[in-house]
């Protein structure tokens, strides 16, 4: 059910209807018991009134006190022979007013209407109901008054309270079906306020509760990655800084010393430049993991975004005595944020650039496939060790020898090229060629867009 409102709705109007039904059951119940009762007393006094009859002729008044009696110990009523008129014919009372009390009504056949009330406190079965039945000839009445009600209404009780206990449970099961997820809500929120940035409530129920849970495992999933990328820029930072703050007092030191102050000068701005980058550097890393949400999505070409890749880095490459060799198979135009994937494939470019041999190419490679978009980037360098393919996009991470901070890495580059390429739902791969290393990128296909889309001025 997705909505608590229709929950409650539902669940009280169910309620309500199997309460009209089990109080109309019981009061259909009530009422033929009233009349199979009413019915029995009145055949049995039919039977009983020509034995009183023969009695009372026979007999005279004694005989027919002696059989009142014996019939009130059958059935414990108050018995009384009368003739037509409601004369008793034991005790010459007037009776006339039962007589009529006892004469059946519309709608009741069984009893007649209320007679004399019982002594006794307020509650059940104080109006106690008369019959009456008539001789064939219609000369003799033989009345009883109902000294115990024909109907016993605290003998229900038990159906009323099985009714009340079934619309109990039902409000009970509703109460527990909104407080339990609540419940879980809070337990959620107390263990995330104290620390478990890991705690998620996990609902999948489609209501209002549902949703409100939902929201929150997005928010925590949202504060989670923000903080987490809070403290690893602070772990990176206080990590990183520490041999660059060390050269450049050093560095000012020999400002302030040397004899060579222009060495000195130039050696202090290395340093000044080495640290800004770091710096930079790491800010990028943290803000492209810490800001999913400020995505720019735009279509563009990945054939243009590599050809002025390539040309801006040729003069880094002219530097290193290599080529920058594009190839491309087709057109692909996607959609995706511009400025991160940018930086992602320039970083790996620039990368491969660093450590490609003079002489060498560093090829690039554009080409669809049925399960990813693929742009790889393969230099001819020593490659990796293959044990440390694994770690090469974490932050900060260098491999010792051809490729460390002694050549101008920070560790950062293919750091920030992993998480942007995660941002976009895709891949980084790194295969050692032998020689050198190719990096893939494997984008999700339905980025892929039709090539007639606008895009995007690239430059």
């Amino acid at each position: 059910m997705k909505s608590i409102l229709a929950k409650i709705l539902l669940w009280s109007f169910g309620t309500l209807l199997i309460s009209l039904i089990a109080f109309a059951g019981i009061s259909r119940l009530l009422s033929a018991r009233a009349f199979q009762r009413g019915e029995l007393l009145r055949s049995a006094l039919s039977d009983q009134v020509e034995l009183a009859r023969q009695a009372f002729e026979t007999g005279g008044r004694e005989q027919l006190t002696s059989f009142l009696n014996r019939l009130h110990s059958v059935l414990p009523n108050d018995h009384y022979l009368t003739d037509a008129d409601g004369k008793d014919l034991v005790t010459g009372e007037d009776r006339s007013s039962l007589l009529a009390q006892a004469r059946p009504r519309p709608g009741r056949p069984g009893f007649g209407r209320p007679g004399p009330r019982r002594p006794g406190p307020p509650g059940f079965g104080r109006v106690r109901p008369v019959i009456a039945a008539p001789t064939a000839d219609g000369r003799y009445w033989l009345i009883a008054v109902v000294r115990r009600p024909p109907l016993d209404l605290w003998s229900f009780v038990p159906y009323y309270l099985l009714v009340l206990l079934t619309v109990a449970l039902l409000c009970y099961m509703l109460a527990i079906n909104l407080a339990n997820p609540l419940r879980a809500l809070r337990r959620t929120v107390e263990q995330f306020s104290q620390g478990n940035l890991s705690a998620r409530v996990g609902s999948r129920s489609p209501d209002e509760i549902g949703q409100l849970s939902r929201a929150f495992d997005q928010m925590a999933d949202r504060i989670q990655t923000l903080l987490t990328a809070e403290r690893r820029l602070l772990q990176d930072t206080s990590h990183e800084l520490r041999s660059p703050l060390a050269r450049l007092s050093f560095a000012a030191e020999l400002v302030r010393t040397a004899d060579d102050r222009e060495g000195a000068v130039a050696r202090l701005k290395k340093e000044i430049d080495r640290l800004a980058h770091l710096v930079g550097g790491l800010l990028q890393v943290t803000r492209v993991e810490a800001d999913p949400a400020s995505l720019k999505w735009h279509v563009l070409s990945l054939n243009g975004l590599l050809q002025n890749l390539a040309e801006d880095c040729a003069i880094e490459a002219d530097a290193a005595r290599c080529r920058i060799v594009v190839q491309e198979r087709e057109a692909i135009m996607v959609r995706a944020d511009q400025e991160l994937l940018r930086r992602a494939v320039e970083n790996i470019l620039r990368n491969a650039i660093r450590h490609a041999p003079a002489g060498s190419a560093v090829e690039t490679t554009l080409d669809s496939r049925p399960s990813a978009l693929s742009l790889s980037i393969r230099d001819y360098g020593p490659g990796v060790p293959e044990e440390m393919l694994s770690n090469i996009f974490k932050p900060l991470f260098r491999v010792d020898g051809a490729r460390d901070a002694a050549q101008g890495g920070t560790g950062l580059g293919l750091a920030i090229a992993q998480r942007a390429i995660s941002l976009h739902r895709g891949a980084l791969v790194a295969i050692n060629m032998h020689p050198g290393l190719l990096v893939r990128i494997d984008l999700p296909v339905d980025l892929r867009v039709p090539a007639n889309s606008a895009t995007v001025n690239i430059s």
